[in-house]
């Protein structure tokens, strides 16, 4: 007689780690936009490990809880940072002249509006979220149109304009990802994150 036994493995809500990964990274790199700091060395190794390894994994995890929007959203940012990472090493010059003296930066502004194609779609994903990752998502469209306007220097202003919503994307990351990590803890809400918008649902 065969005995069939069914093994579910309970994977943790990684929601928190990836919006405590958006926020490091968005928090450093807009100092350096805003001035407060320079240049882009120590700017890099938060990109790579806090904006695309920890949202990287969260989206792995998200997938085995067959959260797809959770998972797409986390992974698609997570490949904007290595391709951000990418870039500013490139800028920096640290695969070579050749490939520095090649900088379009136009091809840059055209990679920022594909990804704002892609966020405005998962904006409207978010409103039936929460209100916290809905404005999250609000200000990274506002992010990424700032910044391909920057990169086509087509506006003086965008740059600052970045910065400024990269720090408040920072700010409300990180009450998400506090109220992911307190509200499971205590098992009540400790941290609010409001309800979904129900339009669509």
């Amino acid at each position: 007689m065969n005995n069939t036994q069914h093994v579910k493995i309970v994977v943790a809500d990684p929601s928190s780690l990836g919006l405590f990964g958006l926020a490091m990274v968005t928090f450093v790199a807009s100092t350096q936009k805003l001035g407060i700091t320079t240049g882009l060395s120590f700017v890099i190794p938060w990109a790579i490990f806090l904006g695309a390894f920890a949202q990287l994994m969260a989206a792995s995890l998200d997938f085995k809880h067959n959260n797809i929007f959770g998972a797409t959203a986390f992974a698609g940012y997570a490949f904007f940072w290595f391709s951000v990472a990418a870039c500013w090493l490139i800028k920096l010059g640290v695969f070579g002249q050749a490939l520095m003296n090649g900088i379009d930066m136009g091809q840059l502004g055209f990679g920022f509006i594909g990804y704002l194609i892609f966020s405005l779609f998962m904006t409207i994903g978010s409103m039936e979220t929460n209100k916290v990752l809905f404005i999250i998502f609000v200000l990274i469209d506002v992010l990424l149109a700032m910044l391909a306007l920057d990169a086509f220097g087509a506006a003086h202003w965008a740059h600052a304009v970045a910065g400024y919503t990269e720090l408040a994307i920072s700010l409300f990351s990180f009450y998400g990802s506090a109220a992911v990590v307190l509200n499971h803890h205590f098992g009540r809400v400790f941290l609010p994150t409001g309800k979904p918008f129900g339009i669509f649902k």
